[in-house]
């Protein structure tokens, strides 16, 4: 194959995966899917968790059986982020950690399911620059961790231990198969949610795809189940904003590092990135700051990696904004 065939090829299925995000109408469809696989890969070895994923459960998020006449117990789960090693302090900027623990009536086991990062969130946000390679090196799996017990104090010290509801036996096992096939083929943890604004009419460019979300999403699979789930208090969850007028599509790794002609966009993308580089100094941590608002405020310029392609987007007021917000029960 010559080198224009190989170009054209190339080209063809760029066009062929833009075409697949487009409406009926031929418009860009907003928000962004997420982008499922069909199975997980395994994670590359320079990829070092600070903390180990999942260390007392089944990391592929397996479920021990249960019977089907059991009556199981659902609990919402919430507290701060790094709890374990920090305590209150980044719950009081309202930045939260989600699960959902089980109790089962039968034989009064309880279980603990969360999805989180493989390798802690800022390797989940930024990628690493690799001297031997061009393009940015992400370490950014995210998956389901099921493990038995549940740490009372560890969720209800700073945070939230409160019974939503009872499932049956059958009913929890079909979550299970379900959670089973999420957590295949939903691999890559996504920190931003990505609109126009902060109104209530913004548009949605993409969504985050993190802990609280894999707790949304188990609980409308237990609505569809049957369940009936209820709280008494407000269920309030984080979001991390970025606020940007509409993106524009770049490309994947090949397409940006892979060409020769696009090499000030790959260069201006890696120099963004180095910003947020991981492992600075107390030094380069305020020069890197002082950097990242340029980019972001002055520049009002972000590149944002999702479904394993890049995008810029280009920022508005208030750029950047965490929330903690009312998502109801389904």
């Amino acid at each position: 194959m010559s080198r224009w065939e190989v170009c054209v090829c190339v080209k063809l299925l760029l066009s062929l995966h833009v075409v697949a995000q487009l409406r009926a109408d031929g418009r860009q469809q907003w928000p962004v899917p997420y982008r499922r696989f069909d199975q997980r890969p395994p994670a590359d070895s320079f990829c070092e968790a600070l903390y180990p994923f999942c260390p007392s459960g089944d990391r592929d998020g397996r479920f021990p059986s249960i019977r089907d006449s059991d009556v199981v117990s659902v609990y919402r789960l919430q507290t701060p982020v790094w709890e374990f090693k920090y305590g209150d302090v980044l719950g009081k900027f309202h930045i939260m950690h989600d699960a959902i623990g089980f109790s089962s009536l039968e034989t009064g086991a309880n279980y603990t399911m969360e999805w989180y990062e493989l390798f802690q969130l800022g390797n989940c946000t930024f990628p690493h620059l690799r001297p031997e390679m061009f393009a940015p090196f992400w370490c950014n799996q995210g998956a389901a961790c099921f493990f038995e017990g549940i740490d009372d104090l560890h969720w209800s010290q700073n945070g939230t231990l409160e019974k939503i509801g009872e499932v049956t036996g059958s009913q929890f096992n079909a979550m299970a198969r379900w959670v089973q096939d999420d957590n295949e083929t939903g691999i890559y943890y996504e920190t931003w949610t990505v609109r126009s604004d902060p109104g209530p009419n913004a548009t949605v460019w993409f969504e985050s795809y993190d802990c609280s979300q894999f707790v949304h999403r188990t609980y409308r699979k237990l609505t569809e189940l049957g369940a009936k789930l209820s709280s008494r208090s407000q269920t309030n969850y984080t979001k991390i904003y970025l606020y940007s007028g509409e993106p524009s599509y770049l490309g994947n790794d090949s397409a940006i590092f892979g060409q020769p002609a696009l090499k000030n966009l790959a260069m201006d993308i890696r120099q963004f990135y180095h910003t947020f580089r991981p492992h600075q100094s107390i030094f380069d941590l305020v020069f890197s700051l002082l950097e990242a608002y340029k980019e972001v405020v002055l520049d009002k310029s972000f590149y944002l990696y999702y479904n394993f392609e890049y995008w810029h987007l280009p920022m508005k007021h208030p750029y950047v904004q965490i929330t903690y917000e009312e998502v109801p029960l389904p």
